[in-house]
């Protein structure tokens, strides 16, 4: 079977996707700000691209792969914590809303 059109392959592409629109996001809303901004969208774009790519590594057995992709989760994962604490204490301590961009 061809390897580019094997379902695991566009997945994998998907991951890489989403991963680099992280990047686009925060270039984009940096040069609307005319300063360097790490926007909510980032971390979220991260976790999305970040898992993609994490159950395409699992698949393809590559513990390099697995190993990156996991350790970079827990490090988006908790950005995406102290964000959300810092809301809630801007907001008063009661909510974990977050603000969006």
């Amino acid at each position: 079977m061809n390897t580019w059109i094997n379902g695991w392959v566009l997945f994998g592409f998907l991951g890489q996707f989403v991963f680099a629109m992280r990047f686009i996001i925060q270039w984009i809303v940096s040069e609307k700000k005319k300063e360097s901004i790490v926007p909510l969208s980032f971390w979220y774009l991260s976790i999305g691209g970040g898992i993609i790519l994490l159950i395409y590594s699992v698949y393809k057995k590559d513990p390099v792969f697995v190993l990156g992709q996991a350790s970079g989760l827990f490090v988006y994962a908790r950005n995406l914590v102290l964000i959300m604490k810092k809301k809630a204490r801007d907001l008063g301590g009661n909510s974990y809303a977050a603000t969006t961009v």
